[in-house]
């Protein structure tokens, strides 16, 4: 990448984690990682091992580039959660959630889109945080101690989360401004 084009890309050399699964919400993971991408920055997807191919909700597939039980958060700036029915399963791991506590306490963005809410819930780290999230969780977000607001994005703090697909341009515009902060 020539200098010329390093003004055009605002996360070139930021690395993002994002948790990768089974069943995980197509869009909630390629938009995010497309977008990133385009931005310049490199995107690593997490799976319980790395290599293993993970079918989409709507049978998208992806390859987890490394082993969730192998993750140096000191490598990277940033993680994404996305949703789907991959983070019920996912949260259920002492390692995600040791994961997603280190991300928020070092200060850098946690962002959660749809049911992706479900792993931050489980890691605890959303008491006192506004959040909103898929309607299908507000309970849980309320239940855990969050101020829930019905928006395609919240951010506060270090965390950004959204809704739903739809609310993908909004949640990757908060991520990235996030990141250049």
């Amino acid at each position: 990448m020539s200098d010329s084009n390093a003004s055009e890309s605002p996360l070139a050399g930021k690395r993002v984690l994002c948790f990768t699964g089974d069943i995980y919400e197509d869009l909630e993971l390629w938009y995010p990682k497309l977008r990133l991408i385009e931005a310049g920055a490199e995107f690593v997807l997490a799976g319980e091992e790395a290599g293993r191919m993970y079918a989409g909700k709507n049978g998208y597939p992806c390859v987890a580039d490394i082993a969730i039980d192998d993750t140096d958060c000191s490598q990277f700036e940033a993680l994404v959660v996305p949703g789907g029915f991959m983070p019920d399963k996912l949260r259920r791991l002492p390692r995600v959630l040791d994961i997603v506590r280190e991300f928020y306490e070092a200060g850098k963005p946690v962002a959660a889109i749809c049911h992706g809410g479900w792993i931050p819930i489980s890691a605890g780290i959303y008491s006192g945080v506004r959040v909103t999230g898929s309607p299908g969780i507000k309970d849980d977000l309320i239940n855990a101690g969050a101020i829930f607001e019905d928006a395609a994005v919240v951010v506060d703090r270090n965390s950004v989360s959204s809704r739903r697909p739809d609310d993908l341009p909004d949640f990757c515009r908060a991520l990235i401004a996030m990141m250049q902060a």
